[in-house]
């Protein structure tokens, strides 16, 4: 189990290596990190699955940052990715805690 936090810890570190490769190498948004806009500037149309889902609901981080920082420089925006990380792992952590408990609870009245 260990072994498992470390690397979780690991990949929420690196993750802002999305937004610092394409700054270092010039290449605009991160690959598949596209908006429907910026995909129609891409490829000249936008999916229509996409196009639906894009307008179902807010994201609590627009573009994995805190709204204070949105616009700051690169080290803020990596900060922000790295605390929207901790903070999706920990959410993923309470729902599957909460299922677990559910769960466990049907099978022993089961």
């Amino acid at each position: 189990m260990r072994k498992l936090w470390i690397i979780i810890l690991i990949m929420i570190i690196l993750s802002p290596l999305g937004i610092i490769l394409p700054e270092i190498f010039k290449a605009g948004s991160a690959w598949g990190e596209w908006g429907p806009d910026e995909l129609k500037e891409l490829v000249g149309f936008i999916p229509q699955g996409m196009e639906k889902l894009s307008s179902l609901g807010k994201p609590i981080f627009p573009d994995y940052n805190l709204k204070i920082w949105e616009n700051g420089d690169l080290f803020y925006q990596c900060i922000g990715y790295i605390i929207s990380g901790f903070i999706g792992v920990g959410i993923l952590i309470l729902i599957t805690y909460i299922l677990g408990k559910i769960l466990s609870k049907k099978e022993d009245n089961g």
